[in-house]
């Protein structure tokens, strides 16, 4: 009876080290991977904006004539986003695609909808919690709230106008061109932000939504309210 109460014991204890370790795996090591793959993706992009040619205007060439820009690849970063009210400093890389692998190196977008500052839903998704917790403070986004992104051309500024608005996976209309609950009634240039609820869940979704105020050139520096 010894014999088994001590083995007991002892199995108690090494699946008691295993469910500890895993909430330490959970809770910080993904979060520091995670937060080094992100400041990765926005090294890169930065190097990348840097060293790329200077465009200049063609006399023969007008806006209509323009080729269209490249699209975006699938798993690539193309654009920083920096929301204020998540934190002084806060911003992330955002790439193209919500696939599991992406969402670890920062925020996704969703394949279909706008590109960035495009007429449209330009719709992004970030984890709530692990893997950085990028979007853990997001029910804290208010009416009024901006989120900047730059393509290392053009600052856009959006400013949201709704959220969060909490739903379930399935309803994919929330990043419809014209989402339904989001109080918009006609075509424009929107964005729409997605993360999971409840906290430390994946039942149901929580969204803001926003529209474009303002573009500027990256040359004419940040746009107000955002500092470096």
């Amino acid at each position: 009876m010894r014999l088994l109460v001590r083995t007991l014991s002892e199995l108690f204890i090494a699946v008691g080290a295993v469910i500890v370790l895993f909430v330490v795996y959970v809770l910080y090591w993904t979060g520091v991977r995670a937060d080094s793959s992100m400041d990765h993706e926005v090294a890169r992009l930065q190097d990348q904006w840097t060293t790329r040619p200077v465009a200049t205007a063609s006399p023969s060439r007008t806006a209509s004539s323009a080729p269209a820009p490249p699209a975006y690849r699938d798993g690539a970063a193309f654009a920083v986003m920096y929301i204020p009210r998540l934190g002084h400093g806060w911003h992330k890389p955002v790439l193209q695609g919500t696939a599991t692998g992406t969402l670890k190196r920062g925020l996704g977008h969703y394949a279909g909808t706008a590109r960035l500052g495009a007429t449209g839903n330009f719709a992004v998704a970030g984890h709530r919690r692990t893997y950085g917790d990028p979007f853990k403070d997001f029910p804290d986004l208010r009416k009024g709230d901006k989120v900047f992104l730059t393509d290392g051309t053009t600052w856009f500024t959006y400013v949201i106008d709704r959220g969060p608005y909490r739903t379930v996976p399935t309803d994919v209309a929330v990043i419809d061109p014209v989402p339904e609950k989001s109080g918009f009634r006609t075509a424009g240039r929107y964005l729409t932000l997605t993360t999971c609820d409840p906290e430390w869940g994946h039942s149901h979704r929580l969204i803001v939504w926003g529209h474009l105020k303002a573009t500027r050139p990256v040359e004419d520096g940040m746009p107000g309210g955002l500092s470096g």
